[in-house]
């Protein structure tokens, strides 16, 4: 199937937003051209991230700021997905979070039950900006005394105008090293997240792409669950990445303007 004929069956992008939609505190250039395509062309979008470190509500805020106002049911996080998965299948069990303040009181205004000190049943690790060695001592403590083990996303590195920093998949690998624990991951790209989604929105998964700028995250949450997986050259992955890489895009575009022109 040519591009234009792919893109054609899409009733629903789900967009990244670090390295896809704006870079740090700068929005990429095209990314506004994008979202007017979309609704010109009677498509609907939906940002989702992997960066668990903020509330959805400050990723609005952020996003109004840029030009691109949005609906707290435009916008998914790893958080979100964390909290529905513990509602749905841990309910009522104590949680050790490993993440900033913001997404602590997100997890306590859902009545997830948290621990600091005491044992919990379940340790979560995000993407935490605010890490001290406390709390990486803390989560390989309870992980030895029998705690199971979930993070909110894999992603290894976030992307920054400086550069990389490292994200909660990289937490992990060390909390790992230590413990021989590996967790299981949510986010994209489980199929939790997608889940989650269709759901929400109810659209089918063959209408759904999923817009990102990474392989193993955004571009595998589609092909391996039955949706669409569009990349965009704006952020970590090159066009060197993709050989010999297991995950293969449907289609791959510059950036978003790029896409909005083929839309």
């Amino acid at each position: 199937m040519d591009t234009r004929a792919l893109l054609k069956e899409i009733r629903l992008f789900v967009l990244d937003m670090d390295g896809t939609f704006y870079l740090g505190e700068q929005i990429i250039p095209g990314s506004l051209d994008f979202i007017e395509a979309v609704r010109r062309t009677g498509r609907q979008f939906l940002f989702f991230t992997n960066n668990s470190s903020r509330t959805p509500e400050r990723y609005m805020d952020k996003l109004a700021g840029m030009g691109c106002p949005i609906a707290r049911s435009q916008i998914m996080t790893s958080g979100d997905v964390t909290i529905r998965y513990l509602q749905t299948h841990c309910p009522g069990k104590r949680v050790y979070l490993m993440g900033t303040q913001a997404l602590r009181e997100s997890f306590l205004q859902a009545g997830i039950p948290l621990t600091q000190e005491e044992q919990p049943d379940i340790v979560v690790a995000a993407f935490d900006t605010e890490l001290t060695y406390h709390k990486l001592e803390r989560a390989c403590t309870f992980l030895r005394r029998g705690a199971r083990f979930l993070a909110t996303h894999m992603d290894l590195n976030c992307p920054t105008a400086d550069g990389f920093i490292p994200d909660c998949g990289a937490f992990c690998a060390a909390i790992q090293s230590s413990t021989g624990r590996t967790p299981q991951y949510l986010g994209k790209p489980s199929p939790e997240t997608v889940d989650m989604i269709l759901s929400a929105t109810g659209f089918a998964r063959e209408e759904v792409a999923f817009v990102g700028d990474r392989l193993y995250t955004d571009i595998a949450t589609g092909v391996n669950n039955g949706a669409l997986g569009l990349l965009v050259l704006s952020g970590e992955t090159t066009r060197e990445d993709l050989k010999g890489s297991p995950v293969q895009p449907h289609a791959v575009f510059q950036d978003l303007k790029e896409l909005a022109g083929a839309l």
